[in-house]
């Protein structure tokens, strides 16, 4: 109950202007719902412009060598190639002229990605639901053809060796918990889904350095009878400046540009967060095996986690004080894979034997409805034999933007939020935004509402940022949770830890809010 009443104040706590904003302005974030008939559809389809339109002097202002276009897409990472492939995908959107704004090589031209090579050490961890999405769009198939990593096991244990869960998929009848994959390998694969679809795409090789929004008190409407949308005047469009000089006008002004995020700062977003007092090690290692099996471990100064890469490879991310930190970072190579090993087994603590639970035997109910993963004893990790990459430090931290939509511009992905890595989850946060945001414009034109419309956007903002503000508080939850080495909290989280592998309903909840299917009972 301690720890539950403390991850509920938390929500409230990292955000209660934001909560309050959300519930006071619930029915002014709505648009008027028109019957979607698949005639309504198709003329909402061909009002929109198939490539980028160049309004004259006289209709809106604009001077010919000016671009215009439906969607900016500021930052072509992953998050932003995943709205572009989702806009791409539906019938109401893949007409739209979008622009994508990176300075990036790797965004005009597909990197070599070379299977002999080493794994890169930034991966993701990618949820069932976000496969699905992917499935949904055409890009999971570019993915497969790549090195990548499913596993359908997850171990978590403390260093005191009082507690440790196992979550398997087979718990919540799945195949898989998840797949670890390379970032350059995503980001190939929504290249190579964009470059098979129709999307009126102009890529701008470039960085935003100004964006001018003039207020408009008119709304461009779509008009079934003309070839495109009627501007009464330029307030209805967002002007981008780029650093090379050029200039082009957008709609909507997506800021997908990561967590120092300049679409957020010219937008005038304010944000919330902290720092945390911890520095996060990332690298590739090889094993003698090929490990199937994500692990984590929470040590005194923060969680080591072990997530398989495939190919006898896995990923570390390895959360410490910036000290430590440095001082690995600076570790020969024999002496860090050493420094592993001793975190991923007997350091710090024995491995655990038994339960505070006595192994469901206290409680013969919980034998009952017991998960096959409660039935199943602790494993050690395999071992690490090599350093197979170079290692990176980063800082970590939380950030999160206050709103995530105002007239012609929305956030997403980190530019929205940046959370702690604990879980993996931030990537598959950013794919929700993208996915939500997309359908939110489809939802848009078919009603024959402007996609820059504050109303509309709203929607997007009112889907994304519950979600997004409670998987925040979770995971800053638990890394406060486990920033304190004290003896009776010790005692609690092993219980947790104990309650999660025996007590079956509570450990399938667990699983399925991870791998991205349904809401904690908690905060439901």
């Amino acid at each position: 109950m301690g720890y539950t009443n403390y991850l509920s104040s938390a929500i409230h706590a990292m955000n209660r202007t934001i909560v309050r904003r959300l519930a006071a302005n619930a029915y002014a974030f709505r648009i008027p719902r028109k019957a979607f008939s698949m005639e309504a559809a198709s003329k909402a389809s061909s009002s929109i412009p198939a490539c980028p339109s160049h309004e004259s002097e006289e209709k809106g202002g604009f001077t010919n060598d000016v671009q215009q276009h439906d969607v900016a897409i500021v930052g072509g990472g992953m998050v932003g190639m995943a709205l572009a492939c989702s806009l791409a995908s539906m019938p109401l959107t893949k007409q739209l002229s979008v622009a994508i704004i990176d300075g990036n090589p790797a965004v005009q031209s597909k990197l070599l990605i070379k299977k002999e090579d080493p794994p890169d050490a930034r991966v993701s961890t990618v949820t069932p639901a976000t496969i699905s999405l992917f499935k949904d769009v055409g890009a999971w198939e570019y993915v497969l053809q790549h090195r990548h990593a499913f596993f359908d096991k997850m171990q978590v244990w403390d260093y005191t060796g009082l507690g440790y869960t196992r979550y398997d998929a087979r718990d919540v009848n799945k195949e898989v918990l998840g797949c670890v994959v390379e970032n350059k390998v995503l980001h190939h694969a929504l290249l190579s889904c964009i470059q098979n679809t129709e999307l009126q795409k102009t890529i701008y090789p470039s960085k935003l350095t100004s964006m001018s929004i003039h207020p408009s008190s008119s709304s461009a409407r779509v008009n079934s009878t003309s070839s495109a949308t009627t501007l009464h005047n330029r307030g209805n469009l967002a002007k981008l400046e780029l650093s090379d000089g050029s200039s082009l006008y957008a709609k909507l002004v997506v800021g997908s540009d990561g967590g120092k995020s300049r679409v957020r700062e010219l937008a005038g977003f304010k944000t919330t967060g902290w720092s945390y007092p911890q520095n996060a090690i990332i690298c590739t290692v090889e094993h003698t095996v090929e490990n199937y099996c994500a692990w984590q471990r929470f040590l005194p100064a923060g969680p080591i986690a072990l997530l398989p890469i495939g190919d006898n490879f896995s990923n570390i991310v390895w959360t410490m004080s910036p000290k430590e930190a440095s001082e690995r970072n600076s570790m020969n190579a024999d002496d860090f894979v050493k420094a592993l090993n001793h975190a991923l087994d007997y350091g710090y603590g024995p491995h655990p034997k038994s339960s505070l639970l006595g192994n469901g035997d206290m409680f013969p109910w919980l034998r009952a409805d017991a998960t096959s993963s409660a039935k199943e004893s602790f494993e050690v990790p395999p071992k690490v034999v090599k350093l197979a990459s170079a290692r990176m430090v980063f800082p970590l931290s939380l950030k999160h933007a206050n709103d995530y939509a105002s007239k012609r511009v929305a956030l997403i992905g980190d530019a929205a939020h940046t959370v702690h890595p604990l879980a993996g989850q931030g990537v598959n946060l950013g794919f929700g935004d993208a996915f939500a945001l997309s359908r939110v414009i489809a939802e848009g034109i078919a009603v024959g509402t402007d996609i820059g419309e504050v109303s509309l956007l709203k929607k997007y903002e009112a889907e994304r940022k519950p979600a997004n503000i409670m998987m925040m508080a979770v995971l800053d939850g638990f890394q406060k949770a486990y920033s304190v080495d004290f003896g009776p909290l010790n005692i609690l989280r092993a219980a947790a830890f104990n309650g999660a592998h025996y007590i079956s309903p509570l450990k399938r909840s667990i699983i399925s809010y991870a791998i991205g299917e349904q809401k904690l009972p908690l905060f439901s």
